[in-house]
């Protein structure tokens, strides 16, 4: 059995990852999860993965976890990933997501760790792209436009360093919009998907509230994208740098479509200024040719299937007595 460190299991990409690992055999999971964040997502995982409490900002917390697990792949999701909270709330989304960083790989340093190391980076850090440099390759220059994206930034270039530096085999991923079943509410496939289970439900008037539909993005379904997260650690070349994505863009107005259509009562749509970002990446599109040469990844999940599973699990979360989920 391989050992697994998942940090940030709890999460949407970190439960799916769990669920796909198991599925795959030959993986003894662990996964590290803050005291306070909350299980659902891995109700269903309780007997078969072992759960260590702690924080990526307690250094010293991680170099004993890191040493009594003694990982041999370790897939490094821990982060404040809500774009717009990173402009309510910079320094925490800055502290968590480099400082967390900082603090795994110099545990696996003092502790003299061999292993593998995924970091997950994303597409934000590219940030401000024109049109005539569609697709985004691995050498686009980054121009991140948030203070989340800036992190990102931080924990790719810190991941170089540490490999350059120090020899860590590192590999990072940059993934691109990823969505499906568990996704939370704040982003926007969730979003849209909850309103409007909630509208069908009679739990709310019939009206869809929406922030940028203007803008597009590139949709991977996140269990292709978990699917990618094994493979760059199986096959990707240390060091490297990935895009990983669909390789199309739909607007965010036809995602709302899309949804809309599948929808069992008609529909308003409200545009809600509060959902405006005071500063929005216009348009994302991805080549995630250089990871399909190294790995053979490419996506297997229909975007229709994805906004689907997602519409299905919020109906399931919707009660029709008192509102909950």
């Amino acid at each position: 059995m391989k050992r697994v460190l998942i940090t940030g299991i709890t999460g949407f990409a970190g439960s799916h990852l769990a669920d796909f690992l198991l599925s795959e055999g030959g993986y003894e999971i662990h996964g590290l999860r803050r005291w306070r964040s909350r299980t659902e997502n891995i109700a269903h995982l309780r007997d078969a993965i072992h759960l260590v409490e702690g924080d990526i900002l307690d250094a010293r917390a991680m170099t004993e976890m890191i040493d009594r697990i003694e990982p041999e792949y370790i897939f490094h999701l821990a982060a404040q990933s809500f774009v717009p909270a990173s402009w309510s709330c910079p320094d925490t989304t800055l502290t968590t997501n480099i400082r967390g960083q900082v603090n795994l790989f110099e545990a696996v340093l003092a502790t003299g760790l061999d292993c593998r190391i995924q970091v997950a980076c994303s597409s934000e850090e590219y940030g401000l792209v024109h049109a005539d440099e569609l697709p985004i390759t691995e050498d686009n220059p980054l121009r991140p436009l948030s203070p989340y994206a800036v992190s990102k930034v931080a924990q790719d270039l810190l991941a170089w360093q540490y490999h350059r530096s120090h020899g860590l085999h590192v590999v990072r991923t940059r993934g691109f919009n990823h969505t499906g079943p568990r996704r939370g509410e704040v982003f926007v496939c969730s979003n849209f998907a909850k309103q409007i289970a909630t509208a069908e439900a009679g739990l709310s008037e019939p009206v869809l509230r929406v922030g940028n539909l203007e803008a597009t993005r590139d949709f991977t379904d996140v269990r292709d994208m978990v699917r990618a997260y094994l493979l760059a650690l199986q096959q990707g070349k240390p060091g490297a740098v990935y895009n990983v994505c669909s390789g199309q863009d739909i607007s965010i107005g036809d995602v709302l479509d899309r949804l809309c259509n599948l929808a069992r009562i008609p529909l308003r749509v409200e545009r809600d200024s509060a959902r405006l970002r005071p500063a929005d990446v216009p348009f994302l599109r991805g080549s995630a040719a250089r990871f399909q040469a190294d790995t053979g990844w490419a996506p297997r999940i229909p975007f229709t299937q994805t906004l689907e599973d997602t519409l299905e699990y919020w109906r399931e979360r919707i009660t029709c007595t008192d509102g909950t989920t």
